[in-house]
C-alpha cells in the first residue's frame, strides 16, 4: 500500500484526535445524570444498528457476483431495494407513528435479520425477497429511531440543547468508528478467517440481535398521533398538507433529497474516479479513510451546535458550498490533468487529488447528518414525524433508482457535475430557510386537516 494512503489517514487521524482532546467548556454541553444514562443507552443501541448495516454494505456486490449473477441482475437487486424503500417506506413510517416507534425499531430488527438469513441462498427470487425486506428497514433506521430519540427525550424534560449532543455523538459513532470497526471486521471475517462472503450478514444478524433484546428491556413506547381513529390515507394527508403548508418543512425535505441524493451517487462513483484505468485502488482502506473524515466532521458539528452561534442554518450554507466545490474536483483535474492510457499500477496524481476533495465532501457528510437531524427535531411536528421523514425519502429513491438504471449512461464528469448543482441549489434552499427559520412554528399538522379528528388530553 501506498505512502499517499497511510499520510492521508494518519493525517485525519491526527485531526480527529487534536479535536476531541481539545475541546474546552465552550465545546461541551453540561447535562444531568439522567440524560448521561439515557444518551448512552441510545448510543449502544444506535451503534449495534448501524455495526448491522455497515457489516452488509461492503459485501452485498461481491456475494451477489460469487452466485454468478451479472451486473445487469446485480443492479435490479439494488434498484428493488430502493424502490421498496420508496414505495413502502411511507407506509412503514406512518405505522411507526400510529402503533408505536419502539415497535417500529423492532420491526427494523426483525426485517433487517430475515433479509440477511435470505443471503444465505443463491436463489435470484429469495435474493429480490431479501433487497425488498432490506429496503424497508432501511426506511426505518432513518426515520423509527430518530423518531423515538426526539419523543423521548421531549417526554422525559430534557433540555432541548442537549439533543445535538446525542446527535452528535450518534453520527460520530455509528458513521465512524462503528463503520471503520465493522470493515476491519468484515474483513477479518471473509479474508483472514475464509468463512465465506456471507460470514459479515450473520454477524450483521447477531448484532440486530443484541440491539432488539436491549430495546425490548430497556426502551418504553412512544406514539406520533395518538388519536385511534386515523387510518393510514389521513395520516398521509395530514403529513402532505404539514409539507404543503410550512415552507421551512418544505425547504428541509427538498435540503435532505439533493443532498442525500447526491450523496448515495457518489458511493457508486467514487471507485471509477479513482481507478479510471483499472489502477490497483485499497478499496477498504480508502472506505475506512472516508468514514474517519466523516468522524471529522461529527467532531466539528458537535462544537458548532454546542455553542449558540454559528447557528444550524447558517453554517450549512457553508457546508453544501464546499460540498459541492468537492465534488467538482472529478471534473476539473479532468481538464487539467492529463490522463494516464496505462492500465493497471497504482494511483495516478489526479486520483490523489480526487481522494482529496472526496475526504472533503465526508468530512461535511460528518457534519450534515447531525445538523440535519437537529433541524428536524426543530421544524417537523411530532404528530407526524416518521410519516413526514419517510415523505422525504420518496424523491431521494426515486433519483437513486434513476442513477442505478442509467450508470453507464453518461460519462462520469457528468454524473459528478450533477451532483455538484443539486448541492450548490441545497446552499440556496438552506440561504432561503435561515431568512425564515425565525417565523412561528405551525401549529398541530392535525389542525390543518378538515376532516381530522382534534386531538384531545
Amino acid at each position: 500500500m501506498e505512502l499517499f494512503y497511510f499520510t492521508v489517514f494518519g493525517a485525519l487521524s491526527a485531526v480527529v484526535a487534536a479535536l476531541e482532546l481539545s475541546k474546552n467548556s465552550k465545546d461541551r454541553i453540561n447535562t444531568s445524570p439522567a440524560f448521561n444514562s439515557f444518551k448512552n443507552n441510545y448510543l449502544v443501541v444506535y451503534s449495534l444498528m448501524m455495526a448491522g448495516d455497515w457489516l452488509q454494505g461492503p459485501y452485498v456486490y461481491y456475494l451477489y457476483s460469487t452466485y454468478g449473477f451479472g451486473k445487469g441482475d446485480i443492479g435490479q437487486l439494488f434498484i428493488a431495494g430502493f424502490g421498496s424503500s420508496m414505495l413502502f417506506g411511507t407506509i412503514v413510517g406512518s405505522l411507526a407513528d400510529k402503533q408505536g416507534r419502539k415497535r417500529a425499531c423492532i420491526t427494523y430488527c426483525i426485517t433487517y435479520i430475515l433479509s440477511c438469513i435470505t443471503k444465505h441462498s443463491p436463489e435470484y427470487r429469495i435474493l429480490m425477497i431479501g433487497r425488498v425486506l432490506g429496503g424497508i428497514a432501511t426506511s426505518l433506521l432513518f426515520s423509527a429511531f430518530e423518531s423515538w430519540l426526539v419523543a423521548e427525550h421531549n417526554k422525559r424534560g430534557f433540555e432541548q440543547q442537549w439533543l445535538s449532543l446525542t446527535f452528535s455523538k450518534a453520527i460520530f459513532l455509528g458513521n465512524g468508528l462503528i463503520a471503520i470497526l465493522s470493515g476491519l471486521f468484515g474483513n477479518l471475517l471473509v479474508d483472514s478467517l475464509s468463512l465465506g462472503p456471507v460470514a459479515p450478514f450473520d454477524a450483521a444478524a447477531c448484532f440486530l440481535a443484541i440491539g432488539m433484546a436491549i430495546i425490548f428491556s430497556s426502551w418504553t413506547e412512544n406514539f406520533g398521533d395518538p388519536s385511534e381513529n386515523k387510518d393510514l390515507l389521513t395520516q398521509f394527508r395530514g403529513a402532505a398538507i404539514a409539507i404543503a403548508s410550512d415552507e421551512k418543512i418544505a425547504l428541509l425535505g427538498a435540503i435532505q433529497s439533493l443532498f442525500e441524493g447526491s450523496m448515495y451517487t457518489f458511493v457508486f462513483l467514487w471507485t471509477p474516479a479513482l481507478s479510471p484505468n483499472d489502477e490497483e485502488i485499497p478499496h477498504g482502506f480508502i472506505f475506512a479513510t472516508f468514514m474517519l473524515a466523516s468522524m471529522l466532521g461529527s467532531s466539528l458539528a458537535s462544537r458548532l451546535m454546542a455553542r449558540s452561534a454559528p447557528r444550524v442554518e447558517s453554517y450549512m450554507q457553508i457546508v453544501f458550498v464546499i460540498s459541492s466545490a468537492s465534488l467538482l474536483l472529478p471534473i476539473i483535474t479532468n481538464f487539467l490533468v492529463a490522463p494516464s492510457k496505462v492500465k493497471g499500477g497504482s494511483i495516478s496524481f489526479a486520483g490523489c487529488l480526487q481522494l482529496l476533495g472526496f475526504c472533503t465532501f465526508e468530512a461535511c457528510v460528518g457534519i450534515f447528518w447531525p445538523s440535519i437531524m437537529k433541524m428536524r427535531s426543530q421544524y417537523i411536528p411530532e404528530e407526524a414525524r416518521s410519516t413526514i421523514m419517510n415523505f422525504f425519502r420518496i424523491p431521494l429513491n426515486i433519483f437513486v433508482c434513476i442513477v442505478l438504471y442509467n450508470v453507464d449512461a453518461f460519462p462520469i464528469t457528468i454524473m459528478f457535475g450533477m451532483c455538484s448543482i443539486f448541492l450548490f441549489v441545497a446552499s440556496i434552499l438552506q440561504r432561503r430557510l435561515m431568512a425564515i427559520s425565525d417565523k412561528p412554528k405551525m401549529e398541530s399538522w392535525t389542525a390543518m386537516d378538515p376532516e381530522a379528528e382534534p386531538l384531545t388530553d
